[in-house]
């Protein structure tokens, strides 16, 4: 129930702006956001570098409502992959295709993809297209497999709470595209989505092993040119059973550590970032900024009760 209901307040601009202007929210949202600025992202990925992790950098922002704004959040973009690669940090960009116009105009997204993915190129590094809700699934795989074509640095997103996924799965291990595989954090019908956990934990391995089964057919076709570009396979997951259900298929089908990764969010679970690390295992760590930090946060919040009874707490201490 609750979780339900700060995905709704995710998408709603009242709860937005009541929040947002309370002083203690970003206190606490900092937790989850590297900050406001590229320079603060960068000196953030900087500083995980430092103990061994490699990152993927979130512009936050999505559902962009006009033009102006898509042109603006392609710019961010492309600086932002400047910065990365002036600074020399192990970071790839992680984007949302909303971001880019998407549920404004398909042909502008592209072309904002495009511009991106052209300067991914120069500066030789990755792009990962975040997946969103699931009215908005079967348009983005089209734009990141049209796209892969020309771009082989670029890779998407795949959710184990959709019943499409399996079918999603097939068809971009086909082409190699690189997959970050994720339970889901929208609240969607159960028209289109397991609605039982241990369904969609079932499904995750299912679909994680089905990416297993063919990363050494995909290694020569994946760009692997330094830590900035993920395997075929990136497992993003805190739960430790998904994890060590992953460890232990490629253990049994003698699969390279370095032939898949885990990843996880910045600031949950870092105990678990070092230690996965500290055992050989290639960790990244999912690292956002910027200022339209509301929809993010209230996501982590829906996910965890522990960090919604943190909050709360502290609004009747403010």
């Amino acid at each position: 129930m609750l979780r339900s209901l700060f995905i709704l307040l995710s998408k709603a601009k009242w709860a937005q702006d009541l929040i947002m202007k309370w002083s203690f929210s970003w206190k606490f949202a900092s937790r989850f956001i590297a900050g406001i600025t590229i320079d603060e992202v960068i000196q953030v990925a900087r500083t995980l570098n430092q103990k061994g992790l490699n990152v993927t950098i979130d512009h936050l922002g999505e559902n962009t409502i006009n033009l102006e704004d898509t042109i603006g959040a392609t710019n961010e973009i492309i600086e932002l992959l400047n910065a990365i690669n002036e600074n020399a940090v192990l970071a790839n960009v992680s984007i949302k295709l909303t971001q880019l116009g998407l549920s404004i105009d398909k042909q502008v997204c592209k072309n904002n993809l495009d511009r991106i993915l052209e300067k991914a190129q120069d500066t030789n590094n990755f792009i990962r297209v975040d997946m969103e809700d699931s009215t908005l699934t079967q348009q983005t795989l089209e734009l990141v497999t049209e796209a892969h074509s020309s771009h082989p640095h670029l890779g998407t997103v795949l959710q184990s709470y959709l019943y499409r996924s399996q079918q999603d799965v097939s068809n971009l291990l086909s082409e190699c595209i690189p997959i970050r595989m994720v339970k889901g954090a929208y609240k969607e019908s159960s028209n289109v989505a397991f609605p039982r956990k241990k369904d969609v934990d079932a499904n995750f391995d299912k679909l994680t092993e089905m990416c297993l089964e063919k990363v050494n057919e995909c290694r020569n076709k994946i760009v692997l040119t330094d830590n900035r570009f993920p395997p075929s396979i990136a497992v993003a997951s805190h739960d430790e059973e998904r994890i060590n259900h992953v460890i232990k298929v490629a253990e049994n089908k003698n699969i390279s550590k370095e032939l898949f990764e885990f990843q996880m969010l910045y600031g949950i679970r870092r105990d678990l970032q070092d230690y996965y690390s500290e055992k050989g295992f290639s960790v990244r760590v999912y690292v956002p900024y910027g200022t339209h930090w509301y929809p993010y946060f209230m996501r982590r919040l829906a996910e965890r009760p522990a960090n919604v009874w943190f909050f709360v707490s502290n609004f009747f201490k403010n």
